[in-house]
């Protein structure tokens, strides 16, 4: 009797789909992702070493961790099992173990693998520790998620992550070919039409093998261009989670480009958010972080340009508000830098919570009360507006604390002119 989630069971070769067919039979026969399968790469190094270990596959679909993970099964002799975090719950998880232990006393081992492996809370990873710690199971985990954090720091660390990366164009072409050789005839496209194809499949195999599997199947004559292909064809949408991994990668590189002075790159990002499907709103507020923190008093209307863009927006709406948001995004990037008054905030801070009880000098303290009075409070406070050039000189803080200096302006736009006014107050405090 077959094991419960045995997936080794085939459908008849002409249902199967082109993505099945070309299901690689060995490790040497998959495309791509040699960083982790090449001879001196961790899975290359653990095979000829014949120590295997628990591992998570953390990389996009259609990159190869399914297969990888049957062709390692196969390559030691364990038994292969396959779950989606998505379909199973605590008793299906039971009944795995229970048949694995089973099959570890009768000398077979357990390759568990884990799809989606993220979408199981910390409870339930923690039910799998047990069963890799004694051998039952060899753990294989895929996630599109970042694994430091979605997985417990426990599996984490009986588990090597290993990255997957995206299919490189020449590594989609192989696979085209691939595609081909099975249909015994080549693809109705021009060479336009081809690479505007691969460029579909956005690093996805499986993608390309179900674009590729429609192609096929057309009738044509001659061979399609690319705006042929684009009328047969339903462009793949790009690959966006809002609350995920590539939500906080996009907006990295969106606020990193601002930073760099690139506005092409900054554009570039911020449109990849937009046809993602991000809320305007989010990047509004987000642009807006970016003036205070990487521009700053260098350009005191960086801002300004940001909250108008973003009323603008909030007035009109998408997608012609939109318009108002990426020429923000472009003022910003060639906006005069500046992080000096973020670090003198967060300096600040930093002295505050190191000196939180020490109180302010007398002579500052006003004195509403005669017994305030009494105890010195305003005792010495020099009026600025009496003194010369309106500027007096004295201490402002503790007087058990030595003078902070958490300022310091750079040389770029306005704040040339704001360390000007810091070096000239410093020079009249140091006379007086």
């Amino acid at each position: 009797m077959a094991d419960l989630f045995d997936t080794d069971a085939k459908a008849p070769s002409k249902m199967q789909p082109l993505a099945d067919r070309l299901r690689p039979k060995t490790l040497g026969e998959v495309i791509g992702q040699e960083q982790v399968l090449g001879p001196d790469s961790p899975l290359g190094v653990m095979l000829a070493s014949n120590a295997l270990s628990s591992l998570v596959f953390w990389g996009p679909p259609g990159v190869g961790k399914t297969t990888i993970a049957r062709l390692l099964a196969d390559e030691t002799d364990l038994h292969f099992v396959q779950i989606s975090a998505i379909f199973t719950g605590v008793q299906d998880l039971k009944k795995v173990f229970e048949a694995a232990r089973i099959r570890r006393q009768n000398g077979q081992g357990t390759l568990l693998f884990v799809d989606e492996i993220h979408r199981f809370n910390k409870a339930q990873q923690d039910g799998f520790l047990p069963y890799m710690e004694d051998g039952t199971i060899l753990l294989v985990g895929a996630t599109t998620e970042n694994p430091s954090f979605e997985l417990n720091a426990a599996v984490l660390s009986r588990a090597q992550v290993l990255v997957l990366t995206r299919l490189s164009l020449s590594d989609l072409e192989r696979l085209a070919q691939r595609a081909e050789k099975d249909f015994g005839r080549n693809l109705p496209l021009a060479p336009d039409a081809r690479a505007a194809l691969l460029e579909m499949a956005d690093g996805d195999g499986r993608s390309l093998l179900n674009l590729i599997e429609q192609v096929a199947a057309w009738k044509v004559e001659g061979k399609l261009d690319t705006e042929s292909l684009a009328k047969r064809l339903m462009r793949r949408a790009a690959q966006y989670d809002k609350s995920g991994d590539s939500h906080y990668n996009l907006i990295s590189a969106l606020h990193k480009s601002v930073r760099g002075s690139d506005p092409d790159a900054a554009l570039y990002w911020f449109a990849r958010m937009l046809t993602g499907g991000e809320d305007p709103r989010y990047l509004a507020r987000r642009i807006t972080r970016m003036a205070v923190e990487d521009i700053g008093l260098a350009d005191t209307h960086a801002h300004r340009v940001c909250l108008d863009a973003w009323e603008t927006f909030e007035r009109l709406g998408s997608p012609e508000g939109e318009l108002a948001l990426a020429q923000a995004v472009t003022y910003l990037a060639l906006a005069p830098k500046s992080n000096a008054g973020y670090a003198a905030y967060k300096n600040a801070m930093a002295a505050a919570k190191k000196t939180g009880s020490e109180p302010p000098p007398k002579h500052i303290l006003n004195a509403p009360t005669k017994l305030m009075k009494d105890q010195g409070y305003g005792d010495g406070y020099a009026y600025d507006h009496d003194a010369e050039d309106g500027f007096s000189g004295q201490n402002y803080f503790p007087e058990t604390m030595k003078r902070g200096v958490y300022y310091n302006p750079v040389e770029r736009g306005f704040e040339r002119e704001l360390k000007r006014r810091l070096d000239y107050f410093t020079k009249l405090r140091a006379k007086r």
